[in-house]
């Protein structure tokens, strides 16, 4: 899952991205609502997390504009304001979700996960697709009684197959959602973990493989 966080108090926002990176979640920073608009307008998250109070552009506006564009990201709201009509204003704005400041880096990530199984129609710790499941806290894939580890790298690239299973993804589309838009990695890294990820699908006999075509990308499909 990749989460853009928006959030101008420097020391704050490298605890959390630490905090939420630790909890297997792939997090780009920027510290102003300039940023955050062109940033979220790319359409590569599946939650932003923006605090109100930025430069530039404060996060209502940066909301409010994005929900403008047809913008349909989960978005929660971050505020060192707690009164009960700026929560009201957040919502109206098209705000999914509001935490006031001081908070609980637990309480944070239990938001941030609902936010993401409402977005993606994900339940519990497992996700699956033909005789493929993807164990999110073990950071394993499963199939019957077999099972193999994943990196951190191959997780990601998984998780989003099989959230979007038949969707074929290119090269410049994957390094994006999985990489990160300022990686240093070129289309060969790419390859050898879609080729690592068919090995092991291969091992575990799951009915599933990733397909590619020529010039268009990478996509799971079940195998015939």
């Amino acid at each position: 899952m990749r989460l853009l966080l928006a959030e101008d108090e420097e020391a704050m926002a490298e605890a959390v991205e630490a905090f939420l990176e630790y909890h297997h979640y792939d997090v780009d920073w920027v510290n102003n609502g300039t940023d955050a608009l062109e940033t979220a307008r790319m359409g590569i998250y599946d939650v932003l997390i923006l605090d109100i109070m930025m430069p530039g552009v404060d996060g209502l506006t940066v909301l409010r504009t994005l929900r403008g564009e047809g913008n349909t990201t989960p978005v929660l709201l971050l505020t060192a304001k707690g009164e009960i009509r700026d929560k009201v204003l957040g919502f109206e704005t098209g705000s999914d979700d509001y935490l006031t400041k001081p908070f609980a880096m637990d309480e944070l990530r239990v938001r941030v996960d609902a936010l993401t199984r409402r977005s993606q129609n994900y339940q519990g710790d497992q996700a699956s697709f033909g005789g493929l499941v993807l164990d999110k806290s073990g950071y394993a894939l499963r199939a019957g009684e077999k099972a193999c580890p994943l990196s951190h790298r191959e997780y990601h690239l998984i998780e989003l197959f099989m959230r979007n299973p038949h969707i074929y993804f290119s090269a410049d589309t994957l390094l994006d959602r999985v990489w990160g838009m300022d990686a240093e990695v070129d289309y060969g890294t790419v390859w050898v973990h879609i080729s690592g990820l068919r090995k092991k699908l291969e091992s575990l006999d799951a009915g599933v493989e990733i397909r590619s075509k020529r010039g268009v990308g990478y996509a799971l499909e079940e195998t015939e």
